[in-house]
């Protein structure tokens, strides 16, 4: 088919989509050549994200929110950390627009950038002791910035990976797409680790913690040109004009989809819940509450990410043989058994390595066999032309409801009431989800 025929009906990136196209179309795109675009592109997403995470126990208590007693600055710092999550949907709304108009390869130049550059700009950015208040409204600015952009950096590429592998290998290849989240959090953790062992104190907080906010937009770049190679594929052209994949707008879906798209932000509930109870709140209670290195505690994690992604790939091999649906009810029961032996038995609550190590490690797996299966919950119920953004918006609300607010609640519930705090809190996730899935009693389907 012409490049020209397959243009025609949508919107172009002008020549920054044609060039990517030319350069692509000299073979098909294999399943596997996807996976990697994939991969590279939620792995560049994720390390923004997580930078400014572990930054908000670790940093910017110190250097932003002096004034203040540890555990009350970083629950400041967390407020600023959720920032994101309100702006995400605001930006599917912003982007959908620009995508429509001007076309995918537009809008992701577009957000990568503006990413990129929010992160890197925090880098930049003088502490109070420079500036006073202005240093809290330039850091909540980029972070909204950041929130926009993720909202905007959704692409289509899991869905697209999805349609185009076997059948009875769908499971596998969407929970591939969800490998961006523990290598990103891999890459994030190590750099701070490695300056936060290497550096005195005083050299960390002037200039150490600006370096991983500062490669920030090197990697977005490499991001953003290993995608823009699959979004202007024969493949995807192809899967825009079927309408499997074109972006709809904002309003006709809300008024004709809204119970899925509530129903679709509350099957991943348990799986989002846990995301920041084994990775951000974590290091906040070791911070705050013990004599135990962050930065060697940020290693143990980084074990924990890695047994994360072999859970999330034995999620898809699992999921292909016994359906997604049966996969999310086991883990959001396992999720539910573990919140509840941590509300009885809290095993970060003491000065012991091994609870606090087995605590995050059962964590992170438990969470690559639920993350690696939530992706698009129930959009198959969508019509086909709002599955795309459907698919996207979920995410987004899914984000803001589960995960958005977390470290913030439960840092605040157990440094009042105890660790056990955080065990009711997953539990109300878990059995969230499980509602969820028992309102939607079909097969949960890819967008």
């Amino acid at each position: 088919m012409p490049i020209e025929d397959v243009q025609a009906p949508f919107p172009s990136s002008t020549p920054l989509e044609r060039d990517a196209r030319l350069a692509s179309t000299d073979h098909k795109v294999a399943p596997s050549e996807i996976a990697i675009g994939v991969v590279i592109g939620r792995t560049a997403e994720y390390f923004d994200f997580f930078v400014f995470a572990i930054a908000s126990v670790v940093v910017f208590p110190k250097v932003f929110f002096p004034f203040a007693e540890p555990v009350t600055a970083t629950l400041y710092a967390f407020g600023i950390f959720s920032l994101a999550f309100v702006a995400r949907p605001v930006g599917s709304v912003i982007f959908t627009a620009i995508d429509r108009r001007h076309g995918r390869g537009v809008k992701l130049a577009v957000a990568l950038f503006l990413l990129g550059f929010s992160t890197m700009a925090i880098s930049f950015l003088p502490g109070y002791a420079q500036i006073g208040s202005w240093a809290l409204y330039l850091l909540a600015v980029l972070r909204v910035g950041q929130g926009l952009a993720l909202g905007g950096a959704w692409d289509g590429l899991a869905s697209l990976l999805a349609l185009n592998a076997p059948p009875e290998r769908r499971g596998f290849y969407a929970a591939i797409a969800q490998l961006g989240a523990p290598l990103g959090f891999v890459v994030a953790s190590t750099l701070f680790s490695f300056f936060m062992l290497n550096l005195q104190e005083s050299d960390f907080l002037d200039w150490g913690w600006r370096y991983p906010f500062f490669c920030a937009f090197a990697v977005n770049v490499v991001a953003l040109f290993a995608r823009l190679r699959l979004v202007a594929t024969d493949e995807f052209a192809n899967l825009l004009q079927q309408r499997h994949l074109q972006p709809s707008p904002i309003l006709p879906l809300l008024r004709n989809h809204a119970p899925e798209l509530v129903l679709g932000a509350l099957i991943p509930l348990a799986s989002f819940a846990l995301f920041h109870l084994v990775t951000v709140f974590p290091i906040s209670w070791i911070t705050l509450f013990t004599d135990r290195s962050a930065g060697e505690f940020l290693m143990v994690q980084c074990s924990g990410a890695f047994i994360c992604a072999g859970a999330i790939v034995a999620s898809g091999l699992i999921a292909d043989q016994i359906g997604r649906r049966r996969l999310l009810l086991l883990a959001a029961g396992l999720i539910a058994l573990f919140a509840i032996c941590s509300t009885i038995a809290p095993l970060i609550i003491e000065e012991n390595a091994i609870g606090q190590t087995i605590y995050v490690n059962a964590g992170f797996a438990l969470l690559g066999l639920s993350y690696g299966q939530s992706s698009g919950a129930v959009t198959s119920r969508l019509e086909q032309r709002y599955r795309y953004t459907g698919a996207g918006l979920t995410t987004d609300l899914a984000w803001l409801l589960g995960a958005g607010f977390a470290p913030l609640i439960v840092l605040y519930l157990s440094a009042t009431y105890g660790l056990a705090c955080v065990g009711l809190y997953l539990l109300s996730g878990a059995v969230t989800t499980l509602l969820a899935l028992g309102l939607s009693r079909s097969e949960v389907g890819q967008v």
